[in-house]
């Protein structure tokens, strides 16, 4: 009888056990996520098509009324399925239609305290966070607010996987002690157990590629986080942990200063940022993902219509000297020779300039046609910076009336720089600029930033943050210069695939310094070059290009023309104009778009992307692989018969060209690139 008890009693503890196990998978059926609880901790792992690409990972967080990553039990679970459309004014596609299956596991602590995780899993995406309920307390009768001290979210990856990430600084190093900027180099293909350079762990989004069971493919991973507003603190993942595991770290107590506290907090009820997991067989659900905008809300509405476009920047070629009026001038008749929209003024606008002449150099660019973005710091306290204005973004009084003034004056927008920390307080100053430029009519550039996290979507007036290793390097050292097209091919497939990426890039001067002589020497063709115009995203995209670029062929009524015979110039020498070709090209390339479609390519080697704006469709890639590469390329945008007009590199002396071709097959379309060169074929 006993012993009939006890086989009956582990019978229904293996019952149990059973039923805590809670799964969900995507609509297709390939995607899948489990998850459990084991010896009282919650894990959870991702597979696809049956094949591990996380492996059992940790769940849960401590908080300061209590733990709740260990002694857990599993309550229930909810399932639902969501479907819905949005759309996207300024990022890889406008119109999004998301469709996914919802898992809601509750799991109480050893105190009986609830929490949701709660799961949506799309066709390649998964995305997961804590929701939290008011919880009891002994002073009040409940806890209205609640601090998270350390979560115990991690990423288990499995054996063999190779990784392409960029580490997360030291705090306070760097130009004037703004780092962490997110302005690191990359890995490509290192193994997980390689340290991270400062033994700080890696800033998001982190790209992982695990090997497949069967020996052939790989099996794509793309961790990061999204959502993160004033409510919280941004994160990144830790140094691998164990075979294989990362986990999410807070902020360094270091940063900003030592100013703010690490550790997030918010009002109950409430809920953590969603972490982001991106799975493909290939790199196309990479570049493709939506999943940084799915599940984010507005912040908060706009009575304000936002235009994009492209603008000129003296400060990336002619630096600090060029930001006075004279030359303020002449950047402005370059937007307008051009058709930009825009001109951006950088620092020390304020003393070099001065707000009475900043009013009429404002009026003058608008009588030409041309807005103006200025530039501000974001504090002056708790960094060493100098260049201003400082003490403005930072000082609610002092932001409010200089947007107020910005607003009568009709500038359009601001370039805030120099942050340097992702704590709480932070993000919280992110978001008060933000709030507040809406107010006045303002859009908002971000630079010496951490990355947006689903920001095109929560903040209307938000146009793009620098958060990578851009192009004022390849002005300051010769080493970045030469590997420019490295890095080119690198963004689409990290960085820019989880938000906007305001690089200032394609330069048109072979040697990037005033006059277009002297300083580092550009290894780019001019086609890499225009490529990047397609192959980077920012809703507005301020340019390297310098009024020496301009063609002598150019006039003031918008109109350049490539039909001149310009055989016998020499384009390297000092001095000389871009080729009127490349120069047409950024007139008429658009900075939004209605559609992203990955071509090929392999992170640090070469990218090809397709983007359409309206019916047209731009197809642009470039090539670092270190030798002229030729591709056959599927492009599933173009039919029999089409006629395209590509721009490419021509090898014997890489300057561009420009032609007319017909598409005999679209899926196999001939394009060849130069050594650190690249294409763009336009339908």
């Amino acid at each position: 009888m006993k012993r009939n008890l006890l086989f009956l009693s582990l019978m229904l503890a293996a019952v149990g056990a059973n039923a805590q196990v809670a799964s969900v998978a995507s609509p297709d059926g390939r995607l899948k996520v489990n998850v459990d609880v084991k010896s009282g901790r919650p894990v959870y792992e991702v597979l696809y098509d049956g094949v591990q690409a996380l492996d059992e990972s940790p769940l849960g967080f401590v908080a300061d009324n209590g733990d709740f990553s260990q002694g857990i039990t599993f309550d229930r679970k909810k399932e639902a399925h969501l479907e819905f459309n949005y759309d996207l004014r300024a990022s890889k596609t406008s119109h999004v239609h998301v469709d996914a299956n919802q898992l809601l596991v509750t799991l109480k602590n050893a105190q009986g305290n609830p929490f949701d995780v709660d799961f949506r899993v799309s066709n390649n995406d998964v995305a997961f966070r804590y929701s939290l309920p008011n919880y009891p307390s002994k002073a009040n009768g409940k806890k209205f607010s609640i601090r998270i001290m350390k979560e115990a979210t991690g990423f288990d990856l499995p054996g063999g996987t190779t990784t392409f990430l960029t580490p997360q600084s030291d705090a306070m190093i760097g130009w004037k002690g703004t780092k962490p900027s997110y302005e690191e180099v990359y890995g490509y293909d290192e193994p997980m157990d390689k340290r991270s350079q400062y033994g700080h762990g890696y800033t998001f989004p982190c790209l992982f590629k695990a090997p497949l069971s069967s020996g052939a493919g790989e099996l794509w991973v793309l961790v990061s986080e999204t959502g993160v507003d004033s409510r919280y603190c941004a994160s990144r993942l830790s140094d691998m942990k164990g075979d294989g595991l990362y986990t999410l770290e807070f902020p360094m107590p270091e940063e900003n200063g030592g100013n703010g506290t690490v550790e997030p907090a918010f009002a109950l009820p409430g809920v953590t940022p969603w972490r982001t997991i991106t799975v493909g067989t290939s790199l196309k659900p990479i570049v493709e993902t939506t999943i940084p905008w799915d599940y984010v809300a507005p912040r908060y509405e706009t009575t304000h219509q936002y235009i994009y476009g492209k603008g000129t920047w003296s400060w990336i070629v002619w630096q600090d000297n060029s930001i006075n009026y004279d030359d303020q001038v002449k950047y402005v008749q370059l937007a307008k020779a051009m058709g930009f929209k825009y001109v951006l003024i950088d620092n020390w606008w304020d003393t070099n300039i001065g707000k009475e002449r900043m009013e009429q150099l404002v009026k003058y660019a608008q009588s030409q046609g041309v807005d103006v973005f200025l530039w501000y710091s974001s504090s002056g306290w708790w960094n060493d910076i100098e260049q201003g204005p400082i003490n403005v973004m930072n000082d609610p009084i002092a932001r409010k009336q200089a947007m107020r003034w910005m607003q009568q004056l009709g500038v359009k927008g601001i370039k805030v720089d120099f942050f340097g920390g992702d704590k709480q307080e932070t993000m919280r100053l992110y978001e008060q600029i933000l709030s507040d430029a809406d107010d006045n009519g303002l859009m908002v550039i971000f630079h010496g930033c951490t990355i947006p996290r689903g920001w095109e979507r929560m903040y209307p007036n938000y146009v793009g943050s620098e958060a990578v290793l851009a192009s004022e390097n390849i002005y300051f050292g010769q080493g970045a210069a030469d590997k420019e097209a490295k890095d080119a091919a690198t963004h689409p497939f990290i960085r820019n695939a989880i938000g906007c990426m305001e690089f200032g890039g394609c330069f048109m001067n072979r040697h990037i310094h005033k006059g277009n002589k002297g300083g580092t020497t550009r290894r780019t063709t001019d086609c890499h070059e225009l490529a990047t115009c397609i192959l980077f995203q920012n809703p507005i995209q301020n340019f390297a290009i310098t009024p020496e670029n301009l063609p002598a062929n150019a006039s003031g009524d918008n109109t350049l023309s490539d039909s001149k015979n310009t055989a016998s110039i020499d384009y390297n020498a000092p001095g000389a104009p871009a080729p009127a070709i490349s120069m047409d090209f950024l007139r008429q390339v658009p900075t939004t778009w209605d559609e992203t479609v990955f071509i090929d390519g392999y992170p640090g080697k070469y990218c090809v992307l397709a983007r359409r704006s309206g019916n047209t469709w731009y197809v642009a890639g470039n090539n670092a692989t270190g030798k002229p590469l030729t591709l056959k390329l599927n492009l599933p945008m173009l039919q029999k018969g089409d006629k395209v007009t590509l721009y490419s590199d021509n090898l014997k002396d890489r300057e561009p060209r420009k032609a007319e071709q017909k598409v005999n097959n679209p899926k196999t379309v001939t394009v060849t690139m130069a050594d650190q060169g690249g294409f763009v074929m336009v339908k």
